[in-house]
C-alpha cells in the first residue's frame, strides 16, 4: 500500500509539472503521449490497488475462517478430553467407589466331621464332599437291602408277588438316586474352591488399575468370563434340579404302590373273607354249639 501511494504522488507530481511548464511558458511543451502513459499507468495501478485490497479481504476472511476453525478445534478437543476424563474414571470406579462396599462371599462349606459313633458316617461325609465313593459310602449309612429274593417270594399269589417285586423297586431305584444325588452334590461342592477361584481372578482384573485391564478387549474377556462361570452355575443348579425332580418321582411312585397294594387288598377281600374268614367262623359257631 505505500509503494501504490508514492507511485501515485509521483504520477500526480509529474503531470502537475508538465502542465505548469507548459501553461507558463518555461519552455516545455505538453506532451499527450506521455500523459496518456501516465494516465495507464495509473490506471494500472488503481487496478494494482483493487487486487492488493481484494486479496486483503479474502486473506482477512480467511483469517476469520481459520480463527472459527481454531475456536472449533479447540471446542472439540476440549469435549474429547472431557470424555477421556469420564473414560478413565469409569474404568477406575469400581476399585475407587465400590471396592469399599464388598463384603466376604459365603462360600459352598464343606461337611465338618462331628462324630462317628458306628465307624460309618465318614465315608458318607467324605462323598458329600468329594462325590467319590458315594454308592458304597450310602450303602454303609443304611437299612442293608439284600438282593435275594425274600423267602416264600414262590409260594406266594401273582399278586402277593407283584405287591413285593414293586416295593423291593421302589428301594432299588431310591438308593440308586440317593447315591447319584450324593456324587452330584459332592462333585459340585468339591469344584467350589476352583469356582471361587476364578471370581476372585475376575474381580481383580475388574479393579486393577492396570492399562492392559482397561482396553476393550480386556473387558470383554471378563464378559464372556462371567457368562461362562454363569453357565456353568446354571449348569449345576440344573444338575441339582433334575435329581430332586427324579427323587420326587421316587417318592410318588412308592405312595402309588401302597395306594395300589390298598385297592388290591380291598378287591381280594370278598374271595379272602369267603374261603379263609368265613369258614374259620363257622366252625368257631359250630364249636360252641357242643
Amino acid at each position: 500500500m505505500k509503494r501504490v501511494t508514492l507511485t501515485l504522488t509521483a504520477v500526480s507530481y509529474f503531470v502537475a509539472t508538465t502542465l505548469a511548464h507548459a501553461q507558463f511558458g518555461s519552455g516545455v511543451v505538453y506532451d499527450p503521449t506521455q500523459s496518456a502513459h501516465a494516465i495507464s499507468q495509473i490506471k494500472n495501478e488503481e487496478k494494482s490497488i483493487q487486487n492488493e485490497a481484494q486479496q486483503i479481504e479474502e486473506g482477512q476472511e480467511i483469517f476469520t475462517n481459520t480463527t472459527k476453525i481454531a475456536a472449533t478445534a479447540i471446542q472439540t478437543y476440549n469435549t474429547v478430553k472431557q470424555q477421556y476424563n469420564l473414560y478413565r474414571q469409569m474404568m477406575l470406579a469400581p476399585q475407587m467407589l465400590y471396592s469399599r462396599f464388598l463384603s466376604p462371599m459365603t462360600d459352598v462349606r464343606t461337611l465338618q466331621q462331628i462324630s462317628n459313633t458306628y465307624g460309618n458316617s465318614m465315608g458318607w461325609l467324605n462323598s458329600a464332599n468329594t462325590g467319590n465313593g458315594a454308592a458304597a459310602s450310602y450303602q454303609q449309612v443304611s437299612v442293608p437291602h439284600t438282593s435275594n429274593i425274600v423267602p416264600g417270594y414262590g409260594s406266594t399269589s401273582i399278586v402277593g408277588q407283584q405287591q413285593i417285586a414293586a416295593q423291593g423297586a421302589t428301594v432299588d431305584i431310591g438308593d440308586s438316586v440317593m447315591s447319584n444325588n450324593l456324587t452330584v452334590l459332592g462333585t459340585i461342592r468339591a469344584n467350589q474352591t476352583t469356582r471361587q477361584t476364578d471370581i476372585a481372578n475376575l474381580e481383580a482384573a475388574t479393579q486393577s488399575k492396570d492399562p492392559s485391564q482397561q482396553t476393550i478387549m480386556a473387558e470383554l474377556q471378563r464378559i464372556n468370563q462371567a457368562l461362562l462361570l454363569q453357565l456353568r452355575a446354571m449348569q449345576d443348579a440344573n444338575q441339582i434340579n433334575a435329581n430332586l425332580a427324579l427323587q420326587q418321582i421316587v417318592a410318588q411312585k412308592q405312595q402309588q404302590d401302597s395306594l395300589k397294594a390298598g385297592f388290591q387288598d380291598a378287591a381280594d377281600y370278598t374271595d379272602t373273607y369267603q374261603t379263609r374268614v368265613a369258614p374259620a367262623y363257622i366252625g368257631g359257631a359250630q364249636a360252641l354249639t357242643y
